[in-house]
């Protein structure tokens, strides 16, 4: 099924040799009005806040880790400009490894793949669909999810993205969950993709919660399903509550299973507050998987990076690696997640006061750079323009019923204005 944007533009190119031309995906390829298009209206109207943008942002600018911005200017010729391995710099796989066992003291005895650079989390993605996805297969995701997860699976390879309810009143609904992935089971595979703290909700499961997670994968597994997990960690670390999980699914799914397969996708670039680097990290684990079997899945994914992109950026490798070294960047980190975390709370405080609220709900959220409202009785995009050209506050529009707040760029001392503003314009849609 082709998307009506496609079929439009396949329209504007009707009777010309391009449109004549085109492929099957470029049938299929559109630019969805998403969060991309959003953030680019909010770019020029949110004049108050601009609420779209996934980066941490203090007075309108992007805040950097000096030990990062020091590094521009240190570059020797081969760090700045040669042509990078395919996989990245072996050197900064090994740090990131190593730093990976740091941030999940689980994974010190399992045995992983070595990370292998891919140009940023999308591609990242996309290149695991490449791997494992074809017409008519499905890949499980949580509704509300970020809206890049169907351009790629739907448009790109033509598969189904099938969506779970993420949430129940209080947290995450297990029996959707387990619902999901029991009528996949059926068909002996399972493919399923976490986002963990979650765009555009900013949730990570509690620790009970994350045992049972594991726990409803390995069953299914033991029952002869294949299981294959991706685990979306963009966002891990950025965690404000103390009873959230503290280590990525990876780090239990690699080894629980014979038939389980995880695969850890996460960089520097929300972690380390380098947004625009665009380089990202694939991690494979299974437990009876060898170091022949990583060769060989390593050498898969060469494959799809040497046809695409073809490597990563060298000077962002070189930039990191160095930055990593620096025993300064960690209080350098800690630093910018309390802000982080200082703007989470004041928008904590002020949801909890209105939780009765009989037009905006807010769903569950304790980590990461989002919160997303459920809108009763109005649409999302109704709110959202609203408060882009009465507020001049930028927002995004999942779909019909979701409106994501970005609550990383926005400065504390407007938190309350523009959360004020939200209510207020969704009382006077309603």
């Amino acid at each position: 099924m082709i998307n009506p944007l496609a079929q439009e533009l396949n329209s504007s190119l009707h009777g010309t040799v391009p449109g004549e031309m085109l492929s099957d995906l470029g049938l299929r390829l559109f630019f969805p009005k998403g969060i991309i298009a959003q953030g680019a209206e909010a770019k020029k109207l949110g004049k108050l806040a601009n609420a779209t943008i996934g980066m941490a942002v203090s007075n309108e600018s992007p805040l950097i880790l000096p030990t990062i911005q020091k590094e521009f200017l240190n570059l020797t010729s081969t760090e700045a400009v040669a042509y990078a391995q395919t996989v990245g710099n072996p050197e900064f796989r090994a740090l990131w490894k190593e730093q990976l066992i740091a941030k999940n003291p689980s994974l010190s005895d399992k045995y992983f793949s070595l990370p292998a650079v891919v140009p940023g989390l999308t591609s990242g993605i996309s290149y695991l669909c490449d791997l494992f996805l074809q017409e008519g297969d499905v890949l499980l995701a949580a509704n509300p999810s970020w809206d890049n997860y169907a351009l790629i699976v739907e448009t790109r390879r033509n598969a189904s993205l099938q969506q779970f309810t993420l949430f129940t009143e209080s947290g995450f609904n297990l029996d959707a969950f387990e619902k999901a992935v029991k009528e996949q089971a059926k068909t002996g595979k399972v493919r399923i993709i976490l986002n963990f703290p979650q765009n555009p909700s900013g949730y990570t499961p509690t620790e009970s919660e994350q045992v049972a997670i594991c726990k409803i994968l390995c069953d299914v597994a033991d029952k002869g399903a294949n299981v294959m997990v991706w685990c979306d960690d963009a966002y891990f670390g950025l965690n404000y509550e103390d009873n959230i999980a503290k280590e990525s699914l990876f780090s239990f799914l690699c080894d629980a299973h014979e038939k389980i397969f995880a695969v850890k996708i996460d960089g520097p670039t929300k972690e380390d507050f380098a947004w625009g680097f665009r380089i990202g990290f694939l991690t494979f684990g299974g437990k009876d998987l060898t170091e022949h079997h990583y060769e060989a899945l390593n050498k898969k994914l060469m494959g799809t990076i040497r046809s695409s992109a073809s490597c990563s950026s060298s000077p962002a490798q070189s930039i990191m690696l160095r930055a990593m070294k620096n025993p300064e960047i960690e209080a350098e980190k800690i630093k910018f997640r309390k802000i982080l975390e200082s703007r989470y709370k004041k928008v904590r405080a002020f949801v909890d006061a209105k939780k009765d609220h009989a037009i905006l709900t807010a769903l569950p959220f304790n980590s990461g750079y989002f919160m997303c409202f459920k809108c009763n009785g109005i649409t999302s995009e109704d709110l959202r323009l609203k408060l882009l050209n009465d507020y001049e506050i930028g927002t995004i529009a999942i779909d019909d019923v979701h409106l994501r707040v970005a609550f990383s760029s926005i400065d504390d001392d407007i938190i309350t204005q523009v959360y004020s503003a939200i209510y207020k314009a969704a009382e006077e849609l309603a």
